[in-house]
């Protein structure tokens, strides 16, 4: 079974149990994630493709903490003019443990604390 969720402006595959790095959210390290943005969901030969989401299907998974990529150099030259610029960035990430998938029209049989951030992977 896996699903392809929509978070940060990016689509990601995503299996129970996989880890995973995601744009940077705003979540504390060991919190809950809902990914609600759900494309697709396959089990076995069943897929179900939403337009363009799957209401009321979502992805669980648990925050492992906030890092940061590799740099990437960026060098910039213009011949001729003298002129060279050289920088560096580090994309800020989260990395997700997804926990389970859930399909539409079936409730989570977990406790799920207040701690729980909702939606918090749509809105960036």
């Amino acid at each position: 079974m896996y699903a392809v969720v929509e978070t940060g402006g990016k689509q990601y595959r995503v299996a129970p149990g996989q880890t995973v790095d995601v744009a940077r959210l705003d979540v504390a390290e060991g919190d809950a994630v809902n990914l609600d943005r759900v494309l697709l969901i396959t089990q076995g030969d069943k897929v179900t493709v939403g337009n363009p989401t799957i209401s009321g299907a979502r992805v669980v998974a648990t925050s492992q903490g906030n890092g940061r990529a590799k740099k990437i150099i960026v060098f910039r030259y213009k011949p001729k003019v003298r002129y060279s610029k050289k920088t560096g960035h580090r994309q800020p990430y989260t990395r997700l443990t997804v926990d389970k998938i859930i399909k539409p029209g079936t409730e989570a049989k977990s406790a799920e604390g207040p701690s729980q951030k909702e939606g918090i992977a749509s809105g960036t």
